[in-house]
């Protein structure tokens, strides 16, 4: 095991890549898993699954936009520390709930309790992703592209995190007030550029 100083580089930050990777890969199948074609025929035994398969494209979205943030973040990474890798265990574990809570919102066909769960998964990476973003920024490239896209993402990533506080409370006056919030976020990573982004163009 490694002393708390210790760092690596070379082949081992393609082997963090790839372990990421694949425990994303998993989680993305293992949420494709809930949606079991109904055994009756006819469209409107399908269209019963409309909570499950909704569930499932939000949730889709949101893994896919960490694993694209994952992939760009680690782009600028340099040296693997203790810190790098704890971390990104860290954040791999958060978003390793997000099947289960994803399953439970559409079973529960988005009630208020089930949504609030939803919500505290699609909290948890956030969270957990500042720290592991941090030591990336002090021990990676410090060029002038790498320090702007930290700027820019960290912005956005506060910016996401206030939004799924916010759709907490909205979730107790109705639960689809806390989805939308879950929604927007994803809007806001998608768009190439989003009024965060505008907000701080000449940054």
């Amino acid at each position: 095991m490694n002393t708390p100083g210790d760092t690596e580089t070379g082949p081992g930050m393609g082997r963090v890549e790839a372990f990421s990777d694949g425990v994303i890969a998993i989680i993305i199948t293992i949420m494709v898993l809930e949606l079991k074609a109904p055994e009756e025929p006819g469209l409107v035994h399908l269209w019963r699954l409309w909570p499950t398969f909704l569930a499932y494209v939000l949730s889709f979205a949101y893994v896919g936009i960490y694993w694209v943030n994952h992939h760009r973040l680690v782009s600028h990474a340099r040296h693997i520390t203790n810190g790098l890798v704890w971390f990104n265990l860290l954040l791999l574990f958060a978003l390793s709930l997000i099947p289960f809570t994803t399953a439970y919102l559409g079973g529960q066909h988005f009630s208020r309790e089930a949504t609030l769960v939803y919500l505290a998964s699609m909290l948890l990476p956030a969270l957990a992703y500042v720290p592991f973003q941090q030591v990336v920024r002090l021990t990676g490239s410090q060029d002038a592209a790498a320090q702007r896209y930290h700027r820019q993402t960290m912005r956005k990533g506060m910016v996401a995190a206030l939004i799924y506080l916010a759709g907490i409370p909205l979730a107790f006056v109705a639960p689809w007030l806390g989805i939308a919030c879950a929604g927007l976020v994803a809007l806001l990573w998608f768009l190439p550029k989003s009024p965060v982004d505008q907000l701080f163009a000449r940054d």
